[in-house]
């Protein structure tokens, strides 16, 4: 009965990075100049790779959807942070949560199914150089992308699914600054802990499983190449080191939110801020500064783009 007399909140309140305005300030400007390095790199290797025809193969052309896949991943949360930010009253109605946790959840399996077929890619390339190309064709390398798509997009639904038919009539309040499961979890008017268990188990143990295998995954890539020599195993030991670095990253951060009971801790905020903001610069960083093709490519594109009288000098 208390559940049928339950009156629905239309809002919810952030508290935020910070209730300083100094601080506020000044996480604006660095969340922002952040958000921007973030998008501009990764539009730069969309542009890069889509423009030099030596780049046109399937390892550049799934990083470039990883690329995508993190612009909008950053697009999601950051613009609402900046603009809390600069707000004495931080709030979004209970629709816009859900549907922001809808897009933070579909970009973010997004992310975790094109990491896995970016590692796919390599253990092709590695163990099956000759029939590489062949395997992984356009139109396969299509398939696994918009694969991972779909699979975001269900991961997605399920997130919403489970929480569209809790009461949310009492504490509006959140202590973060964006939407998430755990946060909005805990406002429910009514039991959730085994709706809370399904979800670590549902978020938390499947992505701690998942990282389990890339790494094994990986550790094997870099057994295979022990027996290889020559300039090309240098180049997949590199490209390697960085799928792992990049894994590492999605993947410690997401761990920590989902595998463990939905309680606040001090570093919570922090943790969150890498997870949706840094990891998606870093990525871009990672992959440009140690990928000797991607930084002859960008110099390549400036040298086309240079001022014509250079050119004709």
């Amino acid at each position: 009965m208390a559940m049928k007399n339950c009156t629905r909140v239309k809002e919810l309140v952030f508290l935020g990075l910070s209730q300083s305005p100094e601080v506020s300030l000044a996480l604006f400007l660095l969340l922002l100049l952040v958000y921007l390095t973030t998008v501009l790199g990764n539009v730069l290797i969309m542009v890069v790779v889509s423009w030099d025809s030596r780049l046109h193969t399937p390892m550049y052309f799934l990083l470039r959807n990883l690329s995508l896949a993190d612009i909008c991943f950053s697009s999601i949360t950051a613009p609402k942070v900046l603009a809390d930010l600069l707000a004495r009253r931080k709030t979004i109605s209970l629709e816009g949560c859900l549907t922001q946790m809808f897009f933070f959840h579909l970009i973010g399996g997004v992310d975790v199914f094109s990491l896995s077929v970016m590692a796919l890619d390599r253990y092709i390339a590695i163990s099956r150089p000759l029939h590489y190309v062949a395997i992984m064709g356009r139109g396969r390398c299509t398939a696994l992308i918009t694969a991972s798509w779909l699979g975001g997009f269900v991961h997605s639904i399920v997130q919403v699914a489970l929480l569209l038919p809790l009461p949310f009539c009492g504490p509006n309040v959140l202590d973060t600054f964006y939407c998430d499961v755990p946060q909005v979890l805990t406002l429910a008017c009514t039991d959730t802990f085994l709706l809370e268990m399904l979800m670590i188990s549902n978020n938390g143990l499947v992505a701690t499983l998942w990282f389990l295998f890339l790494l094994v995954s990986y550790a094997v890539l870099l057994t295979m190449l022990r027996s290889q020599a020559g300039e090309g195993r240098r180049k997949a030991i590199s490209t390697c080191t960085a799928h792992i670095t990049v894994v590492t990253l999605h993947f410690v951060p997401c761990i920590y939110v989902y595998a463990r009971p939905f309680t606040a801790l001090p570093t919570d905020k922090a943790i969150s801020v890498t997870f949706t903001v840094i990891s998606p610069l870093l990525n871009p960083l990672i992959y440009t500064l140690r990928n000797q093709e991607m930084k002859s490519a960008m110099r390549r594109l400036k040298t086309r783009l240079g001022p014509s009288e250079g050119r004709g000098q």
